[in-house]
């Protein structure tokens, strides 16, 4: 099965399902930390300025801590901008776990991956779509890796597109390949 291109930001729960979705998918895959998402307003902020750009996909467990992260994301971003995802309620438990979760239903890495891929391929894109070239070498060759005051850089930088501070080098390259076009981040990155 060849993996889908999926051109919108899709939110996940937890690493586990971020990892389940890249075995169907290609493209940016953020996770909420489970409950995190409440304590760092960080991250909520990171959803609010993609979402300014892109519509982003919102697929969470099919239980209640699932419901409760898909609503406080609902809250804080436009419903316009969400393009909700629902796995089925399938009884059972993930692999790697001893127990099955307190609602007893299989979270988004225990489910199928054809019914993972069925349920992402109307947003998938062509191979025509071109991609941001932006990559880790434009960090480094920018400044924004690799040196002494790298981190503030990354800061100034991730301020002139209302992004959060203090973001890894990666999820600010994930979040800049979304709100900026390359000329639109090499013409930031020479006002530094």
């Amino acid at each position: 099965m060849e993996k889908l291109k999926i051109r919108y930001p899709v939110i996940v729960e937890g690493k586990y399902d971020r990892l389940r979705l890249l075995s169907v998918m290609e493209g940016q895959i953020l996770t909420t930390d489970g409950f995190g998402i409440f304590k760092k307003k960080e991250k909520l902020a990171l959803l609010r300025t993609l979402a300014k750009k892109t519509p982003i996909v919102v697929l969470t467990d099919p239980d209640g801590a699932g419901t409760l992260i898909r609503s406080h994301i609902g809250s804080a971003i436009p419903r316009e901008r969400l393009i909700p995802l629902y796995v089925p309620r399938i009884p059972g438990k993930e692999k790697r776990k001893a127990e099955p979760s307190a609602a007893g239903f299989l979270g988004v890495e225990g489910q199928e991956r054809q019914l993972l891929y069925d349920l992402l391929a109307p947003l998938a894109v062509d191979d025509s779509l071109v991609e941001n070239p932006l990559s880790k070498v434009d960090f480094y060759e920018d400044g924004l890796t690799g040196t002494e005051n790298a981190a503030a850089r990354r800061d100034a930088l991730a301020a002139q597109f209302d992004l959060p501070p203090e973001m890894t080098p990666n999820a600010l390259l994930a979040a800049l390949r979304v709100v900026a076009t390359y000329d639109e981040y090499k013409a930031a990155v020479a006002a530094l």
